[in-house]
């Protein structure tokens, strides 16, 4: 177990406590798992969080890795969404792993939505709850908010399609509920419903509802359309009442259970059993204040060596204190790293 869970998400931080923990996390891995003792064959210890092994994101849409131990349960398969030509990441799932993404992504949504249950609306189809043996990004994401949730209702008859959203089934809602929870990907969320035209009837209900939006998976989709982050918010904003909210995070297939919800004042935050470096795309030095190329760190990860990351995604890390209040490491998501595959969780 991490005891760093025991901790407020953005509370005070111990690095060494932080190194200590992944150092470990990585003697296990390299112990339990033989591809990625293959890559890392010579690590012994680590001085810094810059000196822990990684794995690079590609490597999971071809390995399918596992660290295996007495005792150890996979139980699913979670499966990025991929666009076309495009290999989909493939994570295991163990209990002990799922139990401990489960508590990180409660305890860092709730510090950015509040406590409290109301009922979860999901733009996808119950039928994707049905696969066997595995489970898709999008689901897993919606799933997330699952202990926030008073009751879950899907909002879409064909999950492909943002133009089957029920309608009938939202003002039925409305009429029972003010306060509401929506998870959507970012994309279907703003066809389903931020560009759509909605039923006059529907409208009129939504008017003065406290409605709490969460959405993930990029804005690529988005970009071709011109659609930016103001539009986006404002249009699902639009007639609600005080208290209602459009959030906005970046996580990866590879480390559920860790999420970087967007603050008010534009950057991502890191909990504290959580770690982000910035390392040069050229010579993959560690960088600070510098653009360059994600890696994150997390310490959940017990039956898949993707506890340390690097990313193709370009950010950059901030010193000093966010004005939002949140104390510990912050950075803003910069992009994509040029010519990187397009990321399927992202843009399907």
């Amino acid at each position: 177990m991490s005891a760093l869970l025991e901790c407020a998400p953005y509370g005070p931080r111990d690095e060494s406590a932080l190194l200590s923990e992944l150092s470990q996390l990585s003697h296990h891995h390299l112990e339990g798992c033989p591809e990625y003792r293959r890559v890392w064959p010579g690590w012994v210890g680590a001085r810094r969080l810059a000196e822990l092994p990684w794995l690079h994101v590609g490597l999971f849409k071809y390995l399918n890795l596992k660290t295996t131990f007495p005792g150890v349960q996979f139980e699913r398969t979670l499966n990025s969404s991929s666009t076309t030509g495009n290999r989909p990441s493939q994570i295991a799932l163990d209990q002990t792993s799922s139990a401990l993404q489960a508590r990180s992504t409660g305890a860092i949504l709730r510090d950015f939505i509040g406590g409290g249950q109301r009922p979860l609306l999901v733009l996808d189809s119950a039928a994707s709850l049905r696969m066997r043996g595995a489970v898709s990004a999008r689901i897993a994401a919606a799933l997330s908010l699952k202990p926030m949730a008073s009751e879950i209702h899907f909002l879409l008859t064909d999950s492909t399609d943002p133009a089957t959203l029920r309608w009938d089934l939202l003002g039925d809602l409305l009429d029972r509920h003010d306060d509401l929870l929506v998870y959507g990907f970012t994309w279907m969320l703003w066809l389903a419903w931020g560009a759509a035209s909605i039923p006059e009837a529907v409208s009129a209900r939504l008017n003065g509802k406290r409605i709490t939006f969460v959405h993930s998976g990029g804005w690529k989709r988005l970009d071709a359309l011109r659609v930016d982050r103001a539009a986006f918010d404002g249009a699902l904003l639009r007639g609600l009442g005080p208290g209602s909210a459009v959030i906005d995070y970046y996580g990866l297939v590879e480390q559920v259970g860790v999420i970087y919800p967007l603050c008010a004042h534009g950057f991502r935050h890191v909990p504290v059993w959580a770690g982000v470096l910035v390392r040069d795309p050229f010579n993959l030095r560690p960088l600070l204040e510098a653009p360059g190329q994600l890696q994150l760190l997390n310490t959940l990860a017990r039956g898949v060596p993707c506890h340390s990351v690097l990313t193709e995604d370009l950010g950059i890390i901030r010193a000093g204190d966010c004005p939002c209040g949140r104390s510990g490491p912050r950075f803003e998501l910069l992009g994509r790293v040029p010519k990187a595959e397009l990321r399927g969780c992202a843009n399907a």
